[in-house]
């Protein structure tokens, strides 16, 4: 039940059968806390999905690497990279096994929260751990540090791209296309916008303001 209302984004509806599972004495397990932390994460009550995640302790079970991705996303989601992070921190120290999903979550955090040297650090460990990256790890690389003004290693990240075999999608261009804009880079813009008609990506709002902008500003 808990798991039907987290995917029909009904947090509130998740928490209350959640907490009816103490009333009537059943037992909750890591499925049942993850659950809950999922359903607080879509409905962007990060504090709620940190209480949930905190209080697994107390009870001793285990939280694993669905436990663990669920509240730094959550934590990301609300605007919180500095939690996002000490939460990602803690997973070593658990032996917890970071995936994907975790980096790609840590990473859109210090992305969202102007962290771009955090998020480069990460996505550089990645590497280390030789865990594969994405096209959301790199669309979160790439917008961090366009962000940053650093567009020339924004288009950098862009390029390896297909050597890595990662797709290229609208919201990778839309950050490369940006990162040209913040850098002045008018004619890289428009070679990047037209790419992405002949490589058949859809182009949306952000794609052509984007665009214009960098024409404008060039």
């Amino acid at each position: 039940a808990i798991s039907a209302c987290e995917k029909g984004g009904q947090w509130l509806q998740a928490l209350e059968v959640f907490e009816r599972m103490s009333g009537e004495s059943v037992e909750r397990n890591t499925i049942t806390y993850n659950a809950a932390v999922s359903a607080c994460e879509k409905g962007g009550q990060w504090q709620q999905a940190l209480w949930l995640f905190e209080s697994m302790q107390g009870a001793r079970l285990e939280r694993d690497t669905i436990t663990y991705s669920t509240a730094i996303s959550a934590c990301e989601k609300g605007g919180q990279w500095l939690q996002a992070l000490e939460v990602f921190e803690r997973m070593s120290g658990e032996s917890v096994e970071r995936n994907t999903i975790t980096y790609n979550a840590a990473i859109s955090a210090c992305e969202k929260g102007g962290q771009w040297h955090r998020a480069s650090e990460l996505f550089g460990r990645m590497w280390d751990e030789q865990l594969e990256r994405d096209t959301v790890t790199y669309s979160a690389a790439i917008s961090a540090r366009e962000k940053g003004g650093e567009w020339q290693q924004a288009l950098d990240l862009f390029e390896r791209m297909p050597v890595e075999r990662v797709e290229r999608n609208t919201i990778t261009h839309n950050a490369a296309i940006g990162a040209c804009e913040n850098g002045g880079q008018w004619q890289r813009a428009l070679e990047l916008f037209e790419r992405m008609r002949s490589e058949r990506i859809e182009r949306d709002t952000i794609t052509y303001n984007a665009t214009i902008s960098a024409c404008e500003k060039g």
